[in-house]
């Protein structure tokens, strides 16, 4: 049975979201603001989390931070705020879903089952003719190892980050589409929109620093990773 920990200070957006999981046989736990669902954590293992936005005592992305500083556990956003850099934010303390109230109960239990689907499915394999490691110019890229280095310094990047980057590098030189990013990388039954991976590339720019040039936008259709590649 899978262990669902909802936080929100309103208890009839818990109440409501407890009914839908347990009528979907999870066993939910409650917290009705950040500190007392890190605290929570701690003393439990939850498969996912269901975690608002605007809270007393400590906010869910400061929550969501503390919580991922000790496990990898799935985290949904519920918001109030649907701005792009609301959601950005979002994704940059490592949620993996994020959706704007009102919400339908149905489509997050939906989100939910996807968000399960995908933490449970293995790394995105290597193919045998990709290198594990390869090196453009001061970008380093371990692919077995499943890490970045930006000019000797290690990257610190989400999970979903990494998978993205990974998937461009052992496609480099292919225009990419957005749709088959979202399918590769997300999954086919994945929610969002082509705005989730412009989203990521976003910040996986960032994260790329003087690199970020090596992934182009291709204009209404999508991506792809061209750097002068040496490979070992």
């Amino acid at each position: 049975m899978n262990r669902m920990l909802i936080v929100d200070d309103e208890e009839k957006i818990r109440a409501v979201v407890r009914e839908y999981a347990e009528f979907e046989e999870f066993e939910v736990s409650e917290a009705k603001d950040g500190m007392e669902a890190v605290n929570l954590c701690r003393e439990n293992d939850y498969d996912i989390i269901i975690m608002d936005v605007m809270m007393p005592r400590l906010d869910g992305y400061s929550a969501c931070k503390q919580i991922h500083k000790e496990k990898n556990t799935p985290v949904i956003m519920l918001s109030a705020r649907g701005e792009e850099y609301d959601k950005l934010f979002g994704f940059e303390t490592g949620i993996d879903d994020y959706m704007v109230k009102p919400f339908s109960p149905r489509e997050l239990m939906a989100r939910v089952r996807a968000v399960l689907a995908r933490s449970q499915m293995s790394p995105l394999p290597t193919e045998d003719e990709t290198p594990t490691h390869m090196k453009f110019d001061g970008l380093e890229i371990d692919l077995a190892g499943r890490e970045v280095y930006v000019d000797g310094q290690r990257a610190s990047m989400t999970p979903k980050e990494y998978d993205l980057l990974f998937y461009l590098v052992k496609n480099k030189g292919l225009a990419l589409p957005r749709n088959k990013l979202l399918e590769e990388v997300w999954g086919y039954d994945f929610f969002g929109d082509d705005r989730t991976v412009d989203t990521h590339i976003k910040m996986l720019r960032g994260n790329l620093g003087p690199y970020r040039s090596f992934i182009i936008t291709l204009r209404g259709m999508g991506y792809k990773f061209e750097p002068k590649a040496k490979a070992f």
